[in-house]
């Protein structure tokens, strides 16, 4: 082959072992967000609906906070066996292209460029080293400012809740019960 050909050939594979690298690290990374929501309801009664959803969702009560009206829930966080096996396929396919890559550029390396692909487990042991980890949802409730006028006060009125954890749990908690967003 060319030179100019191998060389862009193995940068391009590099760049590309570089990206594989960053989603593999990307796998576990943090994703907490915050949601607000309005309900119009009594203050027990949401908060009873949302300690409902978190206990069927394994959460357990870690903190109650009443003077900021905040209670925090925790649950853990189990690694997926799919995703673990993805990665270790994709960190294969990966350094498998690295090696042959490697094999065109220096031939008299004989076929030991392929022992590399004994590394491509490694993806699959840090996702699953690091993705099982306590996760934490804050939830606080405030009675949300009235466009109205002040009338009287009834047992349902309109609250702010804001939810502060996972993307993915929060987004679940969304299609469960249906609250509209702030």
């Amino acid at each position: 082959m060319d030179l100019p050909v191998i060389s862009s050939t193995f940068l391009l594979t590099l760049l590309l072992g570089v990206g594989l690298f960053f989603f593999i690290r990307a796998s576990v990374k943090d994703r907490t967000e915050e949601m607000t929501f309005r309900v119009v309801n009594s203050e027990e009664a949401t908060l009873k609906q949302v300690q409902d959803y978190f206990e069927q969702r394994a959460y357990r009560l870690a903190k109650v906070d009443p003077e900021n009206n905040r209670v925090t829930y925790e649950g853990f966080v189990r690694p997926s066996w799919f995703l673990a096996s993805f990665l270790t396929l994709l960190a294969a396919i990966g350094l498998l292209c690295l090696s042959l890559v490697w094999w065109t550029v220096l031939p008299k390396g004989g076929v030991w460029f392929l022992c590399v692909l004994l590394l491509s487990p490694l993806a699959g042991w840090f996702y699953w080293k690091n993705a099982a980890r306590p996760e934490r949802v804050a939830v606080a409730i405030a009675s949300a400012p009235s466009d109205r006028d002040t009338e009287s006060e009834s047992a349902a009125s309109e609250l702010e809740i804001v939810l502060i954890g996972h993307r993915d749990e929060l987004a679940t908690f969304r299609q469960t019960l249906h609250w509209p967003l702030k």
